[in-house]
């Protein structure tokens, strides 16, 4: 009995967080489209890059615990070719959880971040973290192996973050990288930046949805998800793999929109707060594409900052773990206060965003604007914003992305 209602709680949870199922749902009952989930063989770059006529380069960076994972550069637009990468600032993107770098090209050239960069004299760089389909190796272990997905938001800040930006910044003949994270990518830098690492070589730094404390969260369901320690039960339950387009999610949660009394169109808004401007054309890419594994471990770590106030490493549970990994009987904090001040910063946050909600970043904007020099932190405010807006909203170009690049140019 209580096996079966563990099950259960899997499967809410991953209802709860199933987004290409969701927006599927909100595709084929508002609209005549259908939006079949077709994955691209080919890759990013040769599927959505090349097609728009940009070169891609393909890269794999190893990490020093062994993982191999996927780089993508844009160098150029195809409209400055005859421009030198030299005479270029690098630019690297990194993804938030459960995406992978295809979110930065998403959309037509005059909507993506990715080619908007590449047009404006940037050579532009897409990380893929741990997990997601073009980041599954690892020199000794495959995803079959527990040990794989032994891992948090820790080691994506000690380890992905540092892989990348190093081999960035060398393969650019040592210029310094201007950095654009989103969601978990903003959460990774602070925790770089609040141990000094990565400071020589990181030019300046665009938090998108910045997500750190997490306490007063305004998703009913993750919430309910962190409180009753769902995915600490998946963990007990023998599941490593956190994979949010499992086949059983996407059977149960059509059978729960069947009930007329179950509002599907709002589930992902309770997620992630209800989104302004998204079109159908951008959603559709995003669900032929799909959404990506992250370990079950992760989600545990994120689901102990929505329950204690701060930011911490991840907890082993009980005091012997901790003091065996940590040295002490709490996890360590990162203290973001530490975060030099020198460091050029530009946030911007979305008024309607769950995840990355207004008391939460605004305790962040308060703990950094107070250490911070003046000239060189930059918040931009977007009050009908959600989390999804800043990466697929269709005025995101003219309102967010604009706003980055003169930035960087000051920069």
């Amino acid at each position: 009995m209580a096996r079966n209602l563990y099950l259960l709680c899997f499967l809410i949870l991953f209802i709860s967080l199933n987004l290409r199922s969701v927006l599927s749902w909100r595709i084929q009952n508002s609209t005549d489209d259908q939006c079949p989930p077709q994955p691209h063989p080919l890759g990013m770059c040769k599927a959505r890059v090349a097609a728009y006529g940009y070169p891609c380069e393909e890269y794999q960076v190893t990490t020093e615990d062994g993982y191999i994972l996927s780089l993508k550069r844009i160098p150029h637009g195809p409209s400055n070719a005859d421009n030198s990468t030299e005479d270029r600032t690098p630019v690297l993107l990194f993804h938030g959880l459960m995406v992978d770098g295809f979110c930065w090209v998403l959309s037509t050239p005059k909507q993506s971040l990715g080619f908007i960069l590449a047009d404006g004299g940037f050579d532009v760089w897409i990380a893929n973290c741990r997990g997601t389909k073009s980041s599954r190796k690892h020199t000794t272990l495959t995803p079959e192996d527990p040990a794989f997905w032994d891992f948090t938001w820790d080691e994506l800040a000690a380890y992905d973050l540092p892989a990348v930006l190093q081999f960035v910044y060398n393969q650019t003949g040592g210029k310094k990288v201007h950095y654009v994270g989103h969601s978990l990518g903003t959460l990774i830098i602070l925790a770089a930046f609040t141990e000094h690492k990565l400071i020589d070589i990181v030019r300046s730094a665009v938090l998108l949805c910045p997500i750190a404390y997490l306490h007063r969260m305004r998703s009913r369901l993750i919430l309910l998800a962190a409180r009753i320690f769902l995915a600490e039960t998946i963990h007990m339950l023998g599941f490593h793999e956190f994979n949010p387009v499992g086949r059983v999610a996407q059977e149960v949660l059509g059978e729960v929109c069947t009930d007329p009394e179950v509002d599907c169109y709002d589930l992902f808004g309770a997620v992630a707060g209800p989104d302004c401007c998204l079109n159908t054309s951008t959603t559709c890419i995003f669900l032929q594409h799909g959404p990506q594994s992250t370990s079950v471990k992760n989600m545990i770590h994120m689901s102990q900052l929505v329950r204690k106030a701060g930011v911490r490493r991840y907890d082993y549970g009980n005091e012997k773990e901790n003091m065996k990994h940590y040295n002490q009987p709490e996890p360590p904090l990162y203290n973001l206060s530490s975060i030099p001040p020198h460091v050029p910063l530009f946030l911007t946050h979305g008024g309607q965003d769950f995840l990355g909600d207004v008391p939460d970043t605004r305790h962040l904007l308060r703990t950094l604007v107070r250490e911070h020099d003046s000239d060189d932190i930059e918040v931009l405010y977007m009050p009908d914003y959600a989390h999804g807006d800043f990466v697929m909203g269709y005025n995101a170009p003219q309102l967010i992305y604009k706003p980055i690049v003169e930035f960087f140019k000051r920069h």
